[in-house]
């Protein structure tokens, strides 16, 4: 049996959950560098429409999105429970705009199923699966995918505006 156990403790997922709308999201633990409060954005003209600009983290120029927008979601105003995520991705660094942050989970990854054809209002590139965590369900994100992506959009405006 404990030898069971030690199996089961090692096939666990960690990830920050995060609400956008009615929706909760979750991303791997480790492609998060921080989370933080809401902060002055630097406008960027000509970013991409989900693009809000950039932050000053640290002495690092970092672009935010705005994860309602690049999910076609509806717009809402910031509140005082809105964060950025800052997450990494290799040498990729990008801050998301969430609702809220909920907490931090360890699931089993056993309870990560494979991404139904059409889930919530996120298109399925971005969605590594879907947990089922007590009753209710969790989107799992593909960070990979979109701060690549991120990256190649503000990559090729950096060329537009050199």
């Amino acid at each position: 049996m404990a030898s069971h156990e030690k199996n089961d403790l090692s096939d666990l997922t960690q990830l920050v959950s995060f609400k956008l709308g009615q929706e909760e999201f979750g991303i791997d633990i480790q492609k998060v560098q921080e989370i933080n409060r809401m902060v002055e954005i630097t406008k960027i003209p000509q970013a991409p429409h989900y693009c809000e600009g950039v932050i000053n983290l640290r002495g690092k120029v970092i672009p935010v999105i705005d994860l309602r927008k690049k999910f076609d979601m509806d717009i809402e105003e910031w509140t005082k429970n809105t964060r950025i995520v800052v997450c990494e991705d290799g040498d990729n660094i990008v801050g998301m705009i969430v609702d809220a942050v909920e907490e931090v989970l360890r699931i089993p990854s056993s309870t990560i199923e494979p991404a139904p054809g059409l889930v919530a209002s996120v298109g399925t590139d971005y969605i590594n699966g879907v947990a089922k965590i007590d009753e209710r369900l969790l989107i799992f994100l593909n960070i990979s995918r979109i701060v690549s992506e991120v990256n190649i959009d503000t990559a090729e405006l950096e060329t537009e505006l050199a």
